[in-house]
């Protein structure tokens, strides 16, 4: 039983209220109590730098059929990306590269590379869901998981508009579908985008706000939103309803926004990309920022976690199941050029090229309204570090995100450099906050475990998975709460270690392990959802829906003989579970 020390490093660990120079003692994958005299096989000296878990990354494309497209539309990313690849010349790295939409081995390589160990892939169609775990699974070191898309389908979406049974039979079918859709496709999570949206479209309707009619279904975002969060909320799933709000990029859909917020009915929720949908209609351009509207509502409901989606500046793209919305998009494609897909009419694809610029006022101003939501939310445990990968930006670009949320001096350099409209009259100006050390690491590691009841990750207490990331402190700054450059600092980890194993030693990626897959187990009635799933076997399609459950065997052929990280679920009958106020969840792992 051999024993790893981290010595004399700088420990952050907000779940424990950690923030000393200490050792931390790793046995069998797993931190120990420190033993002062116990023979270690090895002593990291980890003497002034930081020492954090792993990084998380709650909302990451990097798995399923939209990221390849993506990555064939844009062959000259990859191109571009090739030669930093070439110029590693490290002998166990395999030719990956791409800077927007990297290879799942680039992916890899990079994310462990900056101190993460796991990443989630947050919009996993249900009949691609094998494709879309082979794909994570290809991906190597990162722990990852999906959420599953839902509330477009055409099964929910008949369940929700039969009005011929009783509202509780009703939700219960749905309770019971939403359930076997989750274990079917081992899925972490749930997640809706434009709710009803993705489906009205192929009806021919451009919009469809929270309380308008699907033409077809006669159901309305708000129900759908409703149902399902309820369904979510009867079966315990930890992680809450992860939503992509309606009117996404448009002007105005602040009031969506909050409505969509209403529509849980107090109920947990998890709104992605926020920055996205907080735009207001002032201003002689008729749009502006609504971040400091977006931040009083947040603050004020408890049950709501957001991730940010901030953009930053240069190319990329954007890849999302909303084609209402990736459709109008379709204009502004740089390079133009763009997809519009769907898959077994279970939802949509759109991908689209964008080139974000700092002279561009709404660029700019979408720039601006990301940081003023970061600075603006009181409680980090609810906001979480995010690009939306690679919408807003490629992940890489967390370091520098990192750096301006960290060190105002730096954030004003930039503010100047924009749009003069923007740099002269937007709220960021005013903002004083520098987010300190214990909030970015919340942000990017305690939240992200909280919010998807991973209670062995995101912390560095004794019986935790020693997924554990050390930092150099590099160059300086005028931050308060970093006295270093947190860009230089963040962008490479000195050393990383996945459940005790080290993955980069000197700042050089030495093994590339396989990640372990997160999804949740939530109990259901299997006969119910069988029949509803039996109801629906006449579709004129390419799947079968009930072909679609993935047993574990086939899980762990598709993600590389790596381990599975079943989650316990929960059932409540309403609020907030007490897995977030920090009871223990009952979790297992059994090997592929």
């Amino acid at each position: 039983m051999s024993r790893l020390r981290i010595h004399g490093g700088r420990v952050i660990d907000p779940v424990h209220t950690t923030d000393a120079v200490m050792d931390i003692d790793i046995v069998d994958g797993h931190i120990v109590a420190v033993e002062p005299n116990a023979p270690c096989e090895r002593v990291i000296d980890a003497s002034g730098c930081l020492v954090m878990a792993g990084g998380i990354d709650l909302h990451s494309h990097i798995g399923g059929g939209k990221m390849n497209l993506a990555r064939l539309l844009l062959p000259e990313d990859h191109r571009r990306g090739v030669e930093p690849a070439l110029r590693d010349n490290n002998p166990l790295l395999d030719p990956s590269c791409g800077t927007c939409t990297p290879g799942t081995l680039a992916t890899g390589y990079a994310y462990a590379q900056m101190g993460y160990t796991a990443a989630f892939e947050p919009a996993m169609v249900a009949s691609n869901a094998r494709q879309a775990h082979m794909e994570m699974g290809d991906t190597p070191v990162l722990d990852h998981g999906a959420y599953v898309m839902l509330g477009n389908d055409e099964i929910f979406l008949s369940l929700l508009a039969d009005t011929s049974e009783p509202e509780r039979v009703r939700a219960e079918k749905i309770r019971d579908y939403v359930g076997w859709v989750i274990h079917a496709t081992k899925a972490m999570g749930v997640k809706v985008v434009n709710p009803g949206g993705i489906s009205a479209f192929k009806f021919n309707q451009r919009t469809l706000d929270v309380d308008e009619q699907h033409r077809h279904w006669n159901v309305t975002p708000r129900q759908i939103l409703s149902s399902l969060s309820q369904a979510l909320t009867e079966l315990g799933l930890v992680h809450p309803l992860h939503i992509h709000a309606s009117n996404l990029g448009v002007a105005g859909n602040i009031a969506t926004t909050l409505a969509t917020m209403d529509a849980l009915e107090g109920r947990r929720g998890h709104l992605t990309h926020i920055q996205f949908h907080s735009y207001g209609t002032e201003g002689p351009k008729k749009f502006s920022s609504a971040a400091l509207q977006l931040a009083e509502a947040v603050n004020a409901r408890p049950n709501i976690s957001i991730d940010v989606g901030q953009i930053l500046f240069g190319q990329t793209v954007t890849a999302s199941g909303d084609t209402m919305r990736q459709h109008a998009n379709m204009a502004l494609a740089n390079p133009r050029k763009s997809i519009g897909a769907d898959i077994e009419c279970d939802a949509g694809c759109g991908v689209v090229p964008f080139k974000y610029r700092e002279q561009s006022y709404v660029n700019a101003l979408q720039w601006a309204i990301g940081l003023e939501i970061f600075l603006s939310i009181n409680d980090p445990w609810r906001i979480v570090l995010t690009t939306d990968h690679p919408n807003g930006a490629p992940f890489t670009s967390y370091p520098h995100l990192m750096r301006l949320l960290m060190d105002r001096d730096f954030r004003n350099e930039q503010l100047a450099k924009l749009h003069p409209d923007v740099a002269a009259h937007c709220a960021l100006r005013e903002m004083k906050r520098e987010l300190t050390l214990e909030e970015i690491t919340i942000m990017t590691r305690s939240a992200p475990a909280r919010l998807l009841g991973l209670t062995e990750r995101g912390n560095l207490g004794a019986g935790s998975a020693a997924d554990i990331a050390i930092y150099r402190l590099q160059g300086s700054s005028g931050s308060g709460s970093l006295n270093a450059d947190a860009e230089a600092t963040f962008s490479r980890a000195e050393w990383l270690l996945k459940d005790g194993q080290i993955v980069v030693d000197k700042g050089e990626l030495v093994t590339l392990p396989v990640g372990g897959t997160h999804y949740a187990t939530p109990s259901f009635d299997d006969n119910a959802a069988m029949q509803t799933v039996s109801n629906h076997t006449d579709r004129p399609f390419g799947l079968q829906l009930r072909n679609a459950v993935l047993g574990h065997d086939e899980l762990c052929a598709c993600c590389g003989g790596g381990r599975l990280l079943p989650a316990a679920c929960f059932p409540q009958t309403g609020g907030v579970p007490t897995t977030l106020a920090g009871e223990a969840t009952a979790t297992g792992a059994a090997h592929g």
